[in-house]
């Protein structure tokens, strides 16, 4: 039979950290969204409660520590970036001559 080494704790809290990172970037742009009423808020709501899950389950049974505090500081960030990117006007492209040249 093979012995099967266990996963460390550490490498388990940096995956439920970068979990923690991509669910506020998308809550963040659910929240922009919600904002302009082009989606329910119920969806950000789902997306901040994965986010909140996350940090708190990599934060579980250690003190406070570094790896934390890049957590929080990265997913606040990250929800930032994601407002600031949903929120803003993107032009519409034009590709008429591109499909149909003259």
């Amino acid at each position: 039979m093979f012995r099967v080494m266990p996963v460390s704790f550490d490498f388990l809290r940096g995956v439920l950290g970068v979990l923690a990172i991509f669910f506020t970037y998308l809550a963040g742009r659910s929240a922009a969204f919600a904002r302009k009423g082009k989606q329910k808020i119920s969806r950000f709501y789902g997306w901040f409660l994965r986010a909140a899950i996350c940090i708190a389950g990599a934060s579980i049974r250690h003190p406070l520590g570094p790896l934390d505090l890049a957590i929080w500081l990265l997913c606040a960030a990250a929800f930032g970036f994601a407002w600031w990117e949903a929120s803003r006007e993107r032009p519409s492209e034009d590709l008429t001559r591109e499909i149909f040249p003259e």
